[in-house]
């Protein structure tokens, strides 16, 4: 897995982190005050990047937690059938099919340019990056 270790503390809204092995976008983090005898405590809810489902988790914001390296690429659009892609990576020439997100339906043709992100080794097809030449 591609991941960084950093503290629970310093997470922010909108930043990633990977909660039982899924990879997921923070929406919200309330911080407690630490008591006592006690430590500070985080409450994390996120969105999964990939399955859209919501996760919470509780713990000491002095706890750390692994955070997903998003790996950025662009590829070329070789054809399309239903609502699988066939893209061609522009760095590595490697070829692979992607499925086409819902929002990117009806855009999504045959020589046009798209962004795919690599999350823990899946690749999921982003945005549409540029029209057919």
């Amino acid at each position: 897995m591609t991941t960084k270790v950093v503290g629970a503390g310093t997470l922010k809204d909108g930043s990633y982190i990977v909660i039982d092995g899924v990879a997921c976008k923070v929406a919200t983090i309330d911080t407690s005050k630490s008591g006592k005898h006690g430590h500070a405590k985080v409450r994390i809810v996120a969105i999964g990047i990939l399955d859209g489902k919501k996760r919470e988790i509780v713990l000491p914001a002095h706890d750390n937690v692994e955070v997903p390296l998003i790996e950025k690429m662009s590829a070329q659009v070789l054809s399309v059938v239903g609502d699988m892609a066939n893209i061609m990576d522009e760095a590595t020439f490697e070829t692979f099919d992607l499925k086409i997100p819902e929002e990117l339906k009806d855009t999504v043709l045959p020589n046009c340019k798209v962004l795919y992100w690599i999350i823990l080794g899946q690749k999921v097809m982003k945005q549409l990056k540029g029209g057919a030449e």
